[in-house]
């Protein structure tokens, strides 16, 4: 019995190895390339090499060991991979608009390691995305930070396992239609958002309260004490507020963003991301001092009424005031050119060249709480990787190879003929987007509660 008991653990570890094995470490040295790090200035004719998906040595005259591919980025321009803090690529499904609060689902569970927008981020340099649930709810769901291992089959291999847990949250107009007019509860209002984010701690707080009792309780002699009934909604409110998950929050108007802020500061909440945050300026100083900064967009606003004013100095006057600022795209398309959005800033505030370029490498992998895995050049960190022909923040730039933990997803030169006419499997032939946020991907999949919202809204009398 012992023997066979032995065997089959053998046979479990060989499975379990080769699982683990599914997801590829690549070695590659690049010669002579201008090296942006981000973090540590610009390197003119320099050498990076990448051993088993790690960043080895950065120098100059480095030797490639044996079997290490070379490739001479000679008059090119290496910068660290791109990483999208907001976006919805690669979701089969982005909102579970049942109800204020959905904190149990699990973006995780609706990955799709063949949707084609993976390798379209790739061939735009992008090799981490922020997946996300949609703004339909209060509290949504869980988000997967996903590394864009394009060819993978498994979910589990395009998922960054070692990224913290996320959360979305959304204020303002998108859960009050949702849930208010669309299906007449809470919240109908802004104050109303701020009710069920309050209510939903509290549940949270005592459900917190009933199992410490129950644990104190269980170690005594005698004790007949039952546990309480586990609820994986109120377990993520707990883990919240006990700091293992990080909020990042749909958000355009300064009022609800200050509002949030001063929810976090009454629970004892430090990890909090901005998303959008177009009336961010507003309140900047607030923003840098209580929370982990802001992800906008570069210059979309005006395309519904709570996001009707903001300006394009908003993510300068953001970084001015010390806030950790990051651009998002929120959209299929626009993740493919986030090095142009970013150098938006240099044209609206006047930034650095590594201010601009933080904004889509080291801040987002802050914001991700990553920033100490990728988001620059660093010997140590994963080799997440940009080869471009031009400096990143040109308009004449274009991406030439992609690489992710060292291997590489995207060559120009290689790139299939017909590769960018793929179709996404959950993409209709003719598209059909909800007015209300036409240029971006917070309200997928809700058009039967816009519908419900918009038969209650003509019955209403004015």
């Amino acid at each position: 019995m012992k023997k066979l008991n032995f065997i089959l653990a053998a046979l479990l570890g060989l499975g379990l190895n080769y699982t683990n094995a599914q997801t590829q470490k690549g070695s590659v040295l690049i010669k002579n390339a201008t090296v942006l790090t981000v973090t540590k200035g610009n390197l003119e004719n320099t050498d990076v090499l990448v051993q088993d998906g790690i960043i080895k040595q950065v120098g100059k005259n480095i030797s490639a060991p044996s079997g290490v591919q070379t490739i001479d980025a000679s008059g090119k321009y290496l910068m660290p991979g791109i990483i999208d803090a907001h976006s919805h690529v690669a979701l089969d499904v982005v909102n579970e608009a049942s109800a204020p609060i959905v904190a149990e689902v699990r973006m995780k569970d609706v990955v799709n390691p063949f949707e084609i927008g993976i390798y379209r981020a790739l061939a735009g340099g992008v090799t981490i995305s922020h997946a996300m649930h949609g703004s339909a709810n209060v509290v949504g769901g869980q988000n997967a930070t996903l590394k864009h291992r394009w060819g993978a089959k498994d979910p589990a291999d395009i998922i960054m396992q070692d990224a913290p847990r996320t959360i979305k949250f959304a204020l303002g107009e998108n859960p009050t239609r949702v849930h208010g007019r669309g299906n007449n509860i809470q919240p109908r209002t802004r104050m109303g958002v701020e009710a069920v984010l309050r209510n939903g701690f509290n549940e949270a707080l005592q459900y917190k309260k009933e199992w410490a009792n129950y644990n104190a309780a269980k170690s005594q002699k005698g004790n007949t004490a039952t546990p309480p009934v586990y609820n994986e909604r109120l377990q993520t409110l707990a883990d919240i507020l006990d700091g293992k998950i990080i909020i990042h929050c749909h958000s355009y108007r300064a009022d609800e963003i200050y509002m949030l802020i001063n929810v976090a500061k009454d629970f004892g909440i430090t990890k909090l991301v901005f998303q959008h945050t177009n009336e961010g300026f507003k309140v900047a100083p607030e923003i840098a001092e209580y929370t982990m900064g802001a992800s906008v967009f570069a210059d979309w606003w005006a395309y519904k009424m709570e996001v009707y004013y903001s300006t394009a100095f908003n993510a300068a006057i953001l970084q001015r005031n010390g806030a950790i600022t990051s651009i998002n795209s929120d959209s299929a398309e626009l993740i493919r050119h986030l090095y142009h959005e970013a150098a938006k800033t240099q044209r609206y505030g006047g930034l650095t060249d590594d201010e601009a370029l933080a904004m889509i490498t080291i801040n987002p992998a802050k914001q991700l709480g990553i920033d100490d895995k990728v988001g620059s050049i660093e010997v140590g960190k994963q080799a997440d990787l940009v080869i471009f022909e031009g400096h990143p923040l040109s308009s004449y730039t274009v991406p030439q190879m992609t690489f992710v933990d060292g291997v590489k997803y995207f060559d120009i030169k290689s790139d299939p003929d017909d590769q960018r006419q793929f179709v996404s499997a959950t993409e209709m032939v003719e598209p059909i987007f909800l007015r209300t946020e036409e240029d971006h991907q917070c309200m997928q999949d809700v058009d039967a509660y816009f519908e419900a919202f918009q038969g209650a809204f003509l019955e209403e009398k004015h």
